[in-house]
């Protein structure tokens, strides 16, 4: 089974944007996210994980908050990417290797994650490193 073209670019609206589905879905109208977190990950973190699964960990690092609106990601043609770059704190001790991301509802522990996705090309992260995911950085609905 597979959506429509137009669904998935509205529930991608939904979820990033907080942009109602006329009809079938509204954004929380009681304390809804106002961000979503972005955290890096040493490996998959699975189906079943959160976002603590294979989280990175280096002396510096947090996850980064990105408005849940066009300010903060860009949807269009069934795919969602950040407006701008994903800045995370630069390492100042530690090292790993970020070959994912996800995209949840916490700042830190086990939040949900909405989605994931692999980091091309991964990110060594060492001593003076600033990780970051690009515009080019993408999830896509089909």
């Amino acid at each position: 089974m597979s959506k429509g073209n137009t669904f998935e670019n509205d529930l991608l609206k939904l979820i990033f944007n907080a942009t109602a589905i006329a009809g079938i879905a509204d954004n929380a109208g009681s304390s809804p996210l106002t961000s979503l977190y972005v955290s890096l990950h040493t490996d998959d973190p699975g189906e079943a994980g959160d976002q603590a699964t294979n989280e990175v960990s280096y002396t510096g690092y947090q996850r980064v908050a990105v408005a849940r609106s066009g300010a903060g990601w860009t949807v269009t043609n069934n795919s969602v990417s950040p407006a701008s770059d994903i800045t995370f704190p630069q390492c100042t001790g530690g090292s790993a290797t970020a070959t994912h991301f996800a995209v949840g509802t916490a700042p830190s522990g086990a939040g949900k994650i909405l989605y994931k996705g692999t980091v091309t090309p991964n990110i060594s992260i060492s001593n003076g490193v600033t990780p970051r995911l690009t515009t080019a950085t993408a999830i896509t609905e089909d």
